[in-house]
């Protein structure tokens, strides 16, 4: 029986693409993908989830390479507000599950500077019954440090949980500790998928 909903905060109950934000501040094409390659695409940003570094430092490791487009990465990270956008369901959703006795909770690799920026369109936080932003924990999906630390600090039944995430790479860290997972792709299509796992 399912009694824990976890959720992933980017793409499930959050708008959030990078390939969008870029597009918002003006760049298509090449010097997009350069620009994406530069910091999504960076080996180093797992540092800019996980919070270890000041965020002028990481930025600066994603300057350096590529350096002919510092102006531009760094235009890309220094304002990131508004590259989150609000999902009208997610409150009502959290709401509804709530209602009918589960518990709610988020698991994310949410930047440290995106949560500050956006706080606008992550006001459903306050609605879930708790969770973990990577950052926080400086360990990120699917490192398994996260979710035993989920696990341990909610006194979780991983057998009794279900995790919905975009990423297959996340939840194969989940399925790892026997956590039932759910790849998101639209409300509708993650509610059909929990009804077979006995979610009403």
């Amino acid at each position: 029986m399912i009694k824990t909903i976890i959720f992933d905060i980017g793409n499930v109950l959050a708008d959030f693409t990078w390939k969008e934000f870029f597009e918002a501040k003006g760049y298509k094409g090449e010097m997009l993908d350069r620009i994406a390659k530069a910091t999504v695409g960076n080996e180093k940003w797992n540092e800019y989830d996980r919070g270890t570094i000041s965020d002028e430092e990481i930025i600066q490791s994603f300057v350096e390479s590529d350096p002919e487009i510092k102006d531009d990465i760094v235009k890309c990270l220094t304002n990131v507000k508004g590259i989150v956008t609000r999902n009208d369901y997610a409150i009502p959703w959290i709401q509804e599950l709530k209602q009918k006795g589960y518990q709610v909770l988020y698991l994310s690799n949410f930047s440290r500077k995106a949560e500050r920026e956006c706080a606008e369109a992550l006001d459903f936080l306050p609605y879930l019954d708790g969770g973990i932003l990577s950052y926080q924990e400086q360990v990120i999906k699917p490192m398994p440090e996260i979710y035993r630390i989920l696990i341990d600090r909610y006194h979780l039944v991983p057998e009794e949980c279900v995790f919905l995430d975009d990423l297959e790479r996340n939840l194969k860290g989940a399925e790892a500790f026997g956590i039932h997972t759910i790849q998101f792709v639209n409300q509708k299509q993650a509610i059909e998928e929990l009804k077979k796992l006995g979610v009403e």
